[in-house]
């Protein structure tokens, strides 16, 4: 039987979290106030089916097609909040479920460093896929499961705060999000997330 694990909805892609996701996506780009829906099933492999609904119901493009034994992760957008919401509508009914049937987001992990050491930045920045971080930054990096929440936090970290996003993993069995900047507004980024995942637990502050 499919397992629905994330379904999640972003009325409007902010502008880093955009730019970072056309850095990683294998098909079309996002582009800043796109929306977009997020996906992850297991099996992995029903992704190729829930992708060819998605498309044949409504003009929205496709970003993400990831597929390993376990999970499998869709991403689609539009200009269109309408069209990605059709698309969205489509799958759900093809499934006989509802946004609601997904697994809820859970906030598995989540840290602060102060002060960045130049030696971490410069080891972080090798991989990255967002913006530099900057030694004597304060650095956020929280983990969340089902991995494709990971959009959700970093999409809402950049409505509220001045943050920079370094880097979004939103593939596998947790998620993580990494975002830097002063430590006043990474304080502010992580707690919207705090609230957003209903989290309880320190942030080391």
């Amino acid at each position: 039987m499919l397992e629905l694990r994330a379904y999640a909805y972003l009325d409007s892609l902010q502008p880093q979290f955009a730019a970072l996701t056309a850095a990683l996506v294998q098909g079309n780009f996002p582009r800043a106030n796109d929306a977009a829906l997020y996906l992850e099933v297991a099996p992995g492999i029903e992704v190729y089916r829930l992708i060819d609904i998605a498309l044949k119901a409504s003009r929205v493009e496709l970003g993400y097609q990831m597929v390993e034994r376990q999970f499998g992760m869709l991403e689609f957008h539009s200009p269109s909040q309408s069209d990605v919401l059709t698309a969205g509508e489509a799958i759900l009914a093809a499934l006989g479920k509802r946004p609601e049937d997904a697994l809820p987001p859970n906030l598995i992990a989540a840290t602060i460093v102060r002060r960045v050491d130049p030696h971490q930045a410069q080891i972080l920045n090798r991989s990255k896929a967002g913006s530099l971080l900057l030694p004597g930054s304060t650095l956020c990096v929280i983990e969340v499961e089902p991995a494709a929440y990971a959009v959700l936090a970093a999409n809402e970290a950049e409505k509220v705060a001045a943050i920079n996003l370094i880097d979004t993993w939103t593939f596998g069995v947790y998620g993580r999000v990494f975002f830097s900047g002063t430590e006043a507004e990474v304080k502010v980024a992580a707690a919207r997330i705090k609230d957003l995942f209903g989290w309880k637990g320190s942030l080391g502050d």
